[in-house]
């Protein structure tokens, strides 16, 4: 099996590909730049045996050219602007990215492969101003964020190449979830970074926005391990992948700072500047798809995921 993955340098990508290399995959990878990436810690240990190709998501040409010749089975796209807050200062490259990137990969893949299955990393902040809880796959859309809009548009394509073209395309509806490999740009990353360097020395204090803002917070490593069996079904369709369970801005920091001993409130401190334009009610997912068809579970507790990435960062 031939597998070709976008945004492979990513914590969800990273992971992916270290599982279908285990399942005796061959490994593709579409790259900003092949010695970066080659370079990126996520894939040190798996570095030689992927094959990595610099492309632009501006060309078409060059995506379907890339697919005609990697001839894939399944692709993964993982790859999209995924910083709510950056959509916000550059809400014309989030969309071009992430809805006109993913239309672009659709059109190649119709054109140029077009029995090879396709996965979508769709997100929760498609459900937005969601008026019920927690949320399923037939939620409707009401995204309240350019982020948000970005992938409910991406989203909808997937569904209508499905529906209207007859490719095997998913759309994989995921909550926010965390790794040890999680960037500093996300709220997770930051907290438990902080309490490293905090631990380790460092005497600055964290800033931080809301600390009541709630999430459904998973494990990446469990979420990539769905991506997979999505694509193993018979019948193509869209999945949530969630815990269904909710958790605050300050449990992450209970989790984080205690596994270094410290007081999370002698350090943190409220930065207005951080606060969300419209902060969306509280997203929960139902992961009950998922579960029935695909025979994915969730296993993780957030407090020892997070215990867990904290320590990482001494190491």
């Amino acid at each position: 099996m031939i597998a070709l993955i976008t945004g492979i340098t990513g914590q969800d990508g990273s992971y992916l590909s270290e599982h279908l290399l285990g399942l005796g995959y061959e490994v593709h990878g579409l790259v900003r730049d092949e010695a970066s990436a080659r370079s990126c810690p996520n894939l040190s240990a798996i570095s030689p045996r992927l094959k990595l190709y610099p492309a632009g998501w501006s060309d078409p040409a060059v995506l379907g050219g890339l697919l005609g010749s990697i001839a894939p089975d399944e692709i993964y796209h993982l790859a999209a602007q995924t910083h709510v807050p950056q959509s916000y200062s550059d809400p014309v490259g989030t969309c071009d990215f992430n809805a006109l990137g993913t239309l672009r990969l659709l059109e190649g893949i119709r054109h140029h492969r077009p029995a090879a299955r396709f996965f979508h990393a769709a997100s929760s902040q498609v459900f937005g101003l969601a008026d019920h809880s927690p949320q399923t796959e037939e939620t409707p859309f009401r995204p309240n964020n350019p982020y948000g809009a970005s992938k409910a548009m991406a989203a909808n394509l997937v569904r209508i190449y499905r529906e209207v073209h007859g490719l095997f395309a998913v759309n994989g509806i995921c909550f926010n979830h965390e790794s040890p490999r999680r960037g500093s740009d996300f709220v997770t990353g930051k907290i438990c970074r902080a309490a490293a360097a905090i631990h380790q020395g460092k005497r600055d204090p964290l800033p931080l926005g809301d600390l009541t803002a709630r999430r459904d917070w998973g494990d990446a490593r469990e979420f990539v391990l769905g991506f997979h069996l999505s694509l193993q079904n018979a019948v193509a369709d869209d999945y949530v992948f969630a815990t269904g369970r909710l958790h605050s801005v300050q449990d992450v920091l209970e989790a984080s700072f205690g596994a270094v001993g410290l007081d999370w409130r002698e350090w943190v401190r409220h930065d207005p500047s951080l606060l969300r334009p419209v902060e969306p009610p509280p997203a929960c997912g139902d992961p009950a798809r998922a579960k029935t068809r695909l025979g994915w579970v969730h296993r993780g507790i957030l407090r020892d995921l997070i215990r867990e990435m904290t320590l990482a960062q001494l190491a």
